[in-house]
């Protein structure tokens, strides 16, 4: 989930992507600031809800990880 309104600048995984915790995910611009997002746990990557490009808000669904 998105800790923060911003807008999408790099999505660095695809669906079906094996991941480890600590991995990159998403990379979010906020506040003209980049913020590289990491997976919180290992699993493979399960659906991308967002594309390059997308403003989203605060606690927006970016990536599922099935654990």
């Amino acid at each position: 989930r998105a800790p923060m309104p911003g807008l999408v600048l790099n999505i660095l995984v695809e669906v079906g992507q094996t991941i480890s915790a600590g991995d990159g995910l998403v990379v979010l611009e906020a506040m003209k600031m980049e913020n590289e997002l990491r997976a919180g746990t290992d699993g493979v990557v399960d659906r991308i809800h967002v594309a390059v490009g997308d403003a989203v808000g605060k606690d927006t669904l970016l990536i599922e990880v099935q654990a």
